[in-house]
């Protein structure tokens, strides 16, 4: 039990994946005097971190990465070359994550959603004439049926929709006050059967039952 040494005395994971055994390997491969030999040790080593990877075994870029985690492991405290001939630098090992760029919508106008603002950047490259204008109504008529679904609870009209459209194109697509939004509507109920065609199908079979019945009645008298 003396001879225990538990992780928790031991120096700290530089990268946890790789494990204990491919940090004290590295650490070996430093004490390692001659030139050649600890190079060859340390294609050795990558090589076992390449087989600790899922995939990309085969690919070069991999395999450099796999040499830029070898250094910072080493803290590039070490004498060896990678196959490139490029040796990573200190500074390699700080880099810094990208910048994830937020949406540049106006987040006014979400509730109409991508597909919206897509349909304006088309009808804005379109050549003045009377299929812009169709389809600028097609949009305005599309955006009032997406507002009515956002906000149930508030009337909008015409006025409303251009004026927002008017925006969302940076004053690009206008609209004449006397147009009417109304190329797109909301799916209707399916057609019922109205009472008066039901009323003939019903009159219509009360009458041959009489006729049936009728007939029963004068047969009943004859027997009789």
């Amino acid at each position: 039990m003396e001879n225990m040494t538990y992780n928790t005395e031991q120096e700290q994971l530089i990268i946890p994946e790789y494990g204990r055994n491919i940090q004290n390997m590295i650490e070996f491969a430093k004490t390692i005097e001659e030139d050649e030999e600890r190079q060859r040790f340390a294609e050795y080593v990558v090589d076992l971190m390449l087989q600790m990877a899922t995939n990309s075994r085969n690919n070069n870029e991999f395999r450099d990465k796999m040499w830029l985690h070898f250094f910072i492991i080493a803290k590039h405290d070490i004498k060896v070359t990678p196959p490139n001939g490029v040796i990573p630098k200190s500074e390699e090992s700080m880099l810094q994550p990208l910048k994830v760029e937020y949406p540049k919508n106006n987040s006014l106008y979400r509730h109409y959603g991508q597909f919206v603002q897509k349909l304006i950047t088309k009808a804005i490259k379109m050549e003045e004439g009377p299929k812009k204008e169709e389809f600028k109504n097609i949009i305005g008529s599309y955006m009032k049926l997406a507002y009515k679904n956002w906000s149930r609870e508030h009337y909008v009209n015409d006025e409303v929709i251009k004026e927002e459209l008017k925006n969302m194109s940076d004053g690009k697509l206008l609209m004449d006050e006397d147009i009417v939004l109304n190329k797109i509507r909301a799916a209707n109920k399916a057609p019922t059967h109205s009472h008066r065609s039901g009323g003939r199908h019903s009159g219509g079979r009360r009458k041959s039952n009489n006729k049936s019945g009728g007939r029963s009645n004068r047969n009943y008298k004859k027997r009789r």
